[in-house]
């Protein structure tokens, strides 16, 4: 192998750096409003929950029902207006950006119960491996940018919509023994294999929110945008479906606590911007309705107070142009 020498091939490597001119990128001198077109893919790492509240026994809930995303593979579009040069004037922006998740087996759902009238105390518990049949989800963001003299700030109001559905299947269960009202420790319950699909979940959110970014540029061609978005507003619709004791419960529920903050990493090159992002989305725990019915006819049946929760962290890789 012949030799190179290092300090000269690096001067060459910094200097054609410096030389690329950035002609989409935040710092140009253009008040021009474009499109931008961008496809991505990611993951996201978390779990849904599904919430039973109680009416007559003592613990904080009746049942708990964790779904796994871990993780889920996704990949999307993201379609975007805006001004190019966010450092000049104010202007305005919208976006919008679709996800689909990759179908698989993705972590294991868990299924607790608190069942007894006198005390708080574990009475069900099974596990089960959790595939994601589903995953889609939409987020809109419309806002305005106001540039400063090192940064910019992007108020924003959002709406999002995700829809999520899982499949438990096999697994075990560990059921007290109950005798009168009264149950025996959990821990004396035999063990019990369970094959076969056991529960079909599906949730569908709704959250509309405020939020505020920020981003510098004094960096450039490297950029980097903090966001913060929060809503007390998230509603969920879900389905549940207990196979084995072939019983369907839908769940309505809302004013959910919702936050998402966020950090995009950014390299502009050209009409070209590539960027990573990582993201945590959290919603507290809903309140609602819920009804129920055995069987596939008859009407629903009002069946006490439900909720649902969700936690993800999320991170993608974004390539994107500007047309």
């Amino acid at each position: 192998m012949p030799n190179i020498p290092f300090l000269p091939v690096l001067v060459i490597i910094i200097s054609t750096l410096s030389a690329i001119k950035p002609v989409y990128c935040h710092s140009q001198t253009n008040d021009y409003n474009n499109f931008s077109l961008g496809t991505f893919f990611g993951a996201v790492y978390g779990h849904s929950e599904e919430l039973v509240y109680p009416t007559n026994t003592p613990a904080e809930l009746y049942s708990e029902l964790l779904y796994d995303m871990k993780p889920v593979l996704y990949a999307g579009i993201q379609v975007e207006y805006g001004r190019t040069n966010l450092m000049r004037n104010p202007g305005v922006f919208a976006s919008l950006v679709f996800k689909a998740g990759i179908p698989g087996d993705s972590g294991i759902m868990e299924d607790r119960d608190w069942l007894s009238t006198a005390s708080t105390d574990l009475t069900n518990y099974s596990r089960h491996t959790n595939m994601t049949r589903s995953f889609y989800w939409l987020d809109l963001h419309v806002g305005a940018v106001i540039p400063f003299q090192f940064f910019y700030i992007k108020p924003f109001l959002s709406g999002s919509w995700m829809h999520f559905a899982f499949t438990a299947r096999d697994g075990y269960k560990q059921y007290a023994n109950e005798s009168g009202g009264v149950y025996s420790p959990i821990e004396d319950a035999p063990i019990e294999p369970m094959f076969g699909d056991v529960i079909r979940y599906q949730q569908d959110w709704l959250v509309p929110a405020a939020g505020i970014s920020a981003g510098t540029d004094i960096l450039a061609p490297f950029y980097i945008d903090l966001s913060f978005q929060i809503s007390p507003l998230a509603y969920c619709s879900a389905i549940d479906e207990h196979l084995k004791i072939n019983k369907t419960f839908l769940d309505f529920s809302s004013f959910g606590f919702f936050i998402e903050p966020k950090i995009n990493l950014l390299f502009c090159l050209d009409r070209f911007d590539l960027s990573l992002e990582a993201s945590y989305r959290s919603i507290g725990r809903t309140r609602g309705e819920s009804f129920s019915r055995y069987g596939n006819s008859g009407a629903y049946a009002r069946n006490g107070e439900a909720g649902a929760a969700l936690s993800l962290l999320s991170a993608r890789f974004l390539v994107r142009i500007w047309f």
